[in-house]
């Protein structure tokens, strides 16, 4: 019988040494600091990060919980950059009605693919509930703005969002929208 195997830093691991993992992965993630989104491709999983931005964390749960993001648009898709979503107008210039968040940046974690930043203007401390997902490194933002989280597992249903157009990446038309996200502690 065939067996696929890959070779990780001379690790052998098996498929399903491999889902055993991410099970296991999962299996630690502390259910009150993560996040399913539900895109229309399939679930992603965000670790959230409370050591190194609380106030943001705090009020993506809040705002998650009050149901804010539930078929918001990914308005602003770059390919090789980001996904921006988390504006309700879906014109990248919309926001909650909470407060705006100062500036949580950090120098422990780095922009990778799949980390989550916070939105904002020219204003460092204009955070409020616009986010964007890495689809490639970005070391020219590390430091500028706020990591909050990291997409541990789906970025594959990520990589399916549609890509906007022009220089801005403004999405036109119909854009891909979160379903719903939820606190995975929250979820039954």
């Amino acid at each position: 019988m065939y067996r696929r195997t890959l070779m990780l830093a001379g690790v052998s691991l098996t498929a399903a040494g491999l889902a055993d993992r991410r099970a296991d992965a999962q299996a630690a993630l502390d259910p009150q600091n993560t996040l399913y989104m539900e895109l229309k491709s399939g679930r992603v999983v965000i670790e959230m990060f409370p050591d190194l931005a609380p106030k943001t964390v705090a009020q993506i749960k809040t705002l998650t919980r009050q149901g804010f993001y539930d078929n918001t648009p990914f308005h602003r898709v770059i390919e090789g950059f980001m996904a921006q979503g988390g504006d309700p107008t879906g014109t990248g210039t919309g926001g909650s009605k909470l407060p705006d968040l100062p500036a949580e940046f950090t120098t422990k974690r780095h922009f990778l693919r799949g980390t989550c930043g916070m939105a904002r203007t020219a204003d460092p401390n204009s955070g409020n509930s616009q986010f964007f997902i890495m689809f490639a490194p970005a070391p020219s933002l590390d430091g500028k703005y706020t990591i909050w989280g990291q997409v541990v597992r789906g970025m594959e249903y990520v990589d399916q969002i549609k890509r906007g157009t022009g220089a801005n990446g403004m999405v036109t038309g119909d854009p891909d929208r979160i379903v719903h996200m939820r606190v995975m502690a929250d979820v039954k």
